[in-house]
């Protein structure tokens, strides 16, 4: 797949202030905190309970012989005995607290004051008879209720500090994350996992070693301890490890290599031995280490991050999977998208020595793929994910996640309960390039330039006998391209020869061209397309050998390695040489120029009329797109 974006040429750039969090002051900010929460709390409760105190002290306490004035005037409603304690209610709603005379009766009490059982009648009595329980705590309360507060406010400020002194010696236990093969929720098997039949084949006998070790070790067999998965981003490393576990029914330890290393020394180490003894416990398991690159890069280089902690982490990891005896039943797997920076006592015989490549999906794998991110999503009758898994070659496993989720989402912004093709289709240029910028509109001007840019690369591949059928032109900005041309191979392949650069490159250089040409002048549209066209040409004749000037010698560095702005690759050729490549890669780009100039001046009736429908339309499809070259006298590829 290729895609020629057009870059936007008011696109700014924002420098960031990286910002340090200290973790000491983070501790004492939340000791601190914890504090003022603690005196909150307590401060609350005092308050709720100072309130009922005062309003029981609010209650007027009277004397027999104002309970008797009450009485006889036919005020009191209700009168409750608790003990010697009176609690009285009178009519309009007030209470009351009043004691009776000890060793006599409430009833002879007023009856000595001169009340008649005829106004007695008129008074509601109530005996309530308090435990001993009930009495002491009532008597008390008020004196063991803020201690009981204070001695949890100490305890509860105690155990913070406790466990802020006590995340020192946590450091050295292991952070894996486990799954337990039980847990059906988090449980994932080959069939969840589309494509890569190479890997999935390679993994079936770990999967059958976990099952079955007797099998292998009566016939003195030892199956691989350590595994290596090693792919581009995206491909599903990890869905296959999680895979292996979930079809050997065993326990899971995922962690990231950049989980071992922290700020303290030894705690990496520590962390891989606290790792391996809980597997050991679990045996059966497995063990997955993720960015192993992060902890595994080659030792002693000085460059690329070394320190003495990361290479004590990868002794350790050494001397443990050096340790394993053929029955532990633990096997080790890792995965990374830079095996090459790996160190190679790593990958010897006997530690990671079984490496199983995760390729790209082709279209058949991309097809099954769709398949299995769409389980949960409805689809209109019109969705077709052959065609889908046609034009999305090069899109890894999570980039066909994320093209289906965002399917879904398009559908549901636009309250439709149903994903349609045209919203799979929406989303495949929305991964690839991002959302559409409705906001950012072009001038008359920089529509017009945009379109014969655009027009441009369509009408050089679609002449040029090696290049790839145009798919799509567009002129709508999405993400940092102003507009840009999508095409596609007819077949997947995975050779391609210098026929096939070179019209690629002059295809690239087909907006470059049609800018000169039509306007005179070059603007900053094609800067894109400049360096996807001279890094093309430098492969060439740096990597591949498709130079006739400086032969089949491998040139290629493995990449830069900058320190401060310096280049400090280790390059084995002369400047001389270096002088030679640099005019080759200059010859190619230019002959590819060249020729895309000669196609334009060819087809420039074309080119007018095609840019004159696009800017009209805005975006063209293929058929539109080959239906206006026959009209022009150029026949499309099929």
């Amino acid at each position: 797949m290729k895609i020629i974006k057009t870059p936007n040429k008011t696109k700014k750039t924002k420098d960031k202030k990286s910002e340090k969090k200290i973790t000491g002051k983070m501790i004492s900010f939340q000791f601190f905190n914890n504090i003022l929460t603690g005196l909150i709390i307590l401060f609350l409760i005092l308050s709720i309970y100072s309130y009922f105190s005062e309003k029981n002290k609010n209650i007027d306490e009277v004397t027999i012989s104002n309970l008797v004035e009450s009485i006889k005037t036919e005020k009191v409603e209700t009168i409750e005995i608790k003990g010697e304690q009176l609690s009285i209610i009178l009519k309009d709603g007030k209470e009351q607290i009043s004691k009776k005379e000890e060793g006599s009766s409430l009833t002879e009490t007023l009856n000595n004051y001169g009340v008649t059982p005829e106004q007695l009648t008129k008074v509601n009595i109530e005996v309530s008879n308090p435990t001993g329980l009930g009495f002491w705590a009532v008597a008390l309360a008020p004196f063991l209720i803020p201690i009981f507060f204070i001695v949890f406010f100490i305890w509860f400020m105690t155990r913070q500090v406790k466990g802020a002194g006590m995340q020192a010696f946590s450091f050295g236990q292991s952070k894996a994350r486990i799954i337990d093969p039980k847990d059906k929720k988090q449980r994932i098997t080959f069939d969840d996992v589309a494509g890569v039949k190479e890997a999935k084949e390679e993994l079936v006998e770990i999967v059958d070693f976990l099952k079955n070790p007797k099998k292998f070790l009566d016939i003195g067999a030892q199956i691989p301890k350590g595994l290596i998965l090693m792919g581009a981003p995206g491909t599903g490393k990890t869905l296959l490890a999680k895979a292996v576990a979930g079809e050997a029914g065993v326990p899971f330890f995922s962690i990231s290599g950049s989980e071992f290393v922290e700020m303290f020394v030894g705690v990496g180490a520590s962390r891989v031995r606290d790792l391996f003894k809980l597997a050991k416990q679990a045996a059966p398991s497995i063990i997955f280490i993720d960015e192993i690159d992060a902890v595994g890069r080659v030792r002693g280089s000085g460059v690329g991050g070394g320190n003495d902690e990361r290479e004590q982490t990868l002794n350790q990891i050494l001397v443990e999977m050096d340790g394993f005896e053929p029955n532990e039943k633990v096997i080790v797997i890792a995965a990374t998208n830079r095996p090459d920076v790996l160190d190679p006592a790593l990958l010897r015989t006997g530690r990671f020595d079984r490496r199983v490549v995760v390729d790209l999906p082709d279209r058949k794998d991309r097809e099954e793929i769709l398949k299995i991110h769409s389980r949960k999503k409805p689809f209109a009758e019109d969705v077709n994910l052959i065609v889908i898994a046609e034009r999305t070659p090069g899109f890894s496993g999570a980039d066909l996640y994320s093209l289906m989720n965002e399917g879904a989402i398009l559908a549901a912004r636009e309250e439709r309960n149903k994903v349609s093709q045209y919203d799979l289709i929406r989303a495949i240029e929305k991964v690839m390039l991002g959302p559409e910028r409705k906001s950012h509109i072009l001038s008359v001007k920089e529509k017009e330039i945009t379109a014969y840019h655009e027009v441009g690369h369509a009408l050089v591949s679609s002449v040029l006998e090696h290049s790839d059928p145009v798919h799509k032109i567009s002129i709508i900005s999405r993400g940092r391209a102003a507009g840009y041309t999508l095409k596609l191979p007819l077949i997947e392949k995975k050779l391609h020869n210098s026929k096939e650069f070179l019209d690629d490159i002059a295809m690239t250089l087909g907006g470059y061209a049609a800018e000169k040409i039509v306007f005179g002048d070059i603007t900053t549209g094609p800067s894109n397309d400049l360096q996807v066209a001279t890094a093309m040409a430098r492969n060439m004749v740096t990597k591949y050998g498709m130079s006739d000037l400086i032969g089949p010698v491998a040139l290629d560095d493995g990449g830069k390695v900058m320190i401060g702005g310096a280049d400090l690759s280790n390059k084995e050729h002369s400047e001389k040489t270096a002088f030679a490549v640099d005019g080759e890669v200059s010859r190619i780009v230019q002959q590819g120029l060249e020729r895309a100039v000669v196609v334009i001046n060819e087809h420039r009736k074309a080119l007018d009329n095609i840019t004159a429908k696009l800017v009209e339309v805005e975006t063209l499809e293929r058929a539109e797109f080959e239906n206006l070259l026959i009209a022009n006298g150029i026949t499309p590829k099929k």
